[in-house]
């Protein structure tokens, strides 16, 4: 006889793990590859839509049409992603690396959603602590590059014309650049795999990953700091370059939302200057704490943060002396919370991160120049090679000296401190 009696309710624990089980174990390839499009797809959108609000702000639709606003907006997508575009016969490489942070961020974003996604996949922790192999991530990683590569050449297809001419080649492999670089670890924390690899590398090596990291965080505010203290010291210039350009509202907001698209390049630039090798604004000229050549500028409020031509004043040589001190102190505080134990693991720590910090910024600086224009402006940028050299030696010794400061100071400051305090005493 049928039993008409109700089956036991679950439990709400019980259902929110079912729940929870359930949203960890959606379809990996499927997930994967659609995150991969969405994190592609979000800025491409964003940028579209900036574009044609700024093309009804300027010129209240009198003149184009929507598409092209919208195609524009889609140029800017790809020329963050390294695409290049021709305007008008002149061939602009400069990459806006707002925009390409920007990116970064969604597939960051994206990433750490679809990781907790797919997260169910694969062996549990244990069977992978017993060293199982997962390939979920890889899998995963692999299928999110591949959604993220569709829609930038979808993009570059339906944006390019003969007269434009974007580099898809270039698209597909900033793409990958991105997707894989900043995608997998996204999808290794969001997936919960990091927690179980990262214990397993050597200390050593997660130490100086952090020290670079600090050093880097910190050199880059501080070449901001620098960059925006001489903008607002010169204002007056910026306003004045402003008012010559006779815009309205909508242009002036079109400008301000341009600058925000390069403030990334900007303090590359201003990076390279205090490093000492400088940069170039043109065919010619140079930039540097021992050298100011100018010659004529666009009308671009940031260009007034740049020093006066001629001779530099006495004092902008010591500002070359600023890495290594903002090394030495990052050096200093990461041994002061990661001591070492011996003096020479302190000085390959401080020396060996200080090295690659010096690396990865001047691979950072290679992204910054470019041509923005005809003539002179087709050579714009940063001498990235020459940065790579000073900020290697800058950090390295930095980096070196901070490490050694802070272990000195470790074994002997409170022996130090307490004589002090002993002089002290006898003197009362």
């Amino acid at each position: 006889m049928t039993s008409l009696q109700s089956p036991p309710r679950k439990s709400a624990s019980q259902e929110s793990d079912l729940r929870q089980t359930l949203v960890a174990r959606r379809p990996l390839v499927p997930t994967a590859t659609l995150g991969g499009a969405l994190a592609a797809a979000g800025p491409l959108l964003v940028c579209m839509a900036v574009a044609v609000v700024g093309w009804f702000l300027t010129d209240a639709g009198s003149h184009g049409t929507p598409s092209g606003a919208l195609r524009v907006g889609a140029l800017g997508w790809l020329v963050a992603h390294g695409a290049g575009v021709t305007v008008e016969g002149v061939r602009i490489t400069a990459v806006p690396l707002g925009l390409t942070l920007l990116a970064a961020w969604s597939v960051w974003r994206v990433g750490h959603r679809v990781g907790e996604s797919v997260s169910g996949h694969g062996p549990d922790a244990g069977r992978i602590a017993d060293g199982e192999r997962d390939w979920t991530v890889p899998v995963a990683a692999g299928m999110f590059t591949v959604g993220y590569v569709l829609v930038g050449v979808v993009a570059t297809t339906l944006a390019s014309t003969v007269e434009t001419a974007p580099s898809t080649g270039r698209v597909v492999l900033w793409s990958v650049l991105l997707a894989g670089g900043v995608g997998l670890p996204a999808l290794a924390r969001g997936s919960g795999r990091a927690a179980i690899w990262v214990p397993a590398v050597p200390a050593a090596i997660r130490d100086g990953a952090a020290l670079v990291r600090s050093m880097l965080r910190a050199w880059l505010a501080v070449a901001l700091v620098a960059l925006l203290v001489a903008l607002v010291l010169d204002f007056s210039t910026a306003a004045n370059i402003v008012s010559q350009l006779r815009s309205d509202t909508g242009e002036t907001a079109m400008i301000g939302a341009l600058t925000l698209a390069v403030l990334p390049n900007a303090g590359l630039f201003s990076s390279a200057y205090l490093l000492g090798p400088g940069f170039t604004v043109g065919t010619g000229t140079l930039v540097s704490p021992g050298a100011v050549v100018l010659g004529p500028l666009p009308l671009f409020p940031l260009l007034a943060a740049l020093p006066d031509s001629g001779p530099t004043p006495g004092w902008t040589g010591w500002l070359m002396a600023t890495p290594v001190l903002v090394a030495f102190l990052a050096s200093a505080l990461a041994h002061r919370s990661r001591p070492a134990a011996a003096w020479d693991q302190a000085a390959t720590r401080g020396c060996g991160s200080g090295l690659v910090a010096g690396l990865v910024l001047g691979l950072l600086t290679t992204l910054a120049g470019g041509a923005v224009g005809p003539g002179r402006m087709t050579e714009i940028g940063p001498f990235a090679f020459d940065v790579l050299l000073h900020a290697v030696t800058a950090f390295g010794i930095g980096g070196l000296l901070g490490a050694l400061a802070m272990t000195w100071w470790q074994r002997h400051g409170a022996e130090l401190l307490a004589g002090l305090a002993g002089r002290v005493r006898a003197r009362r």
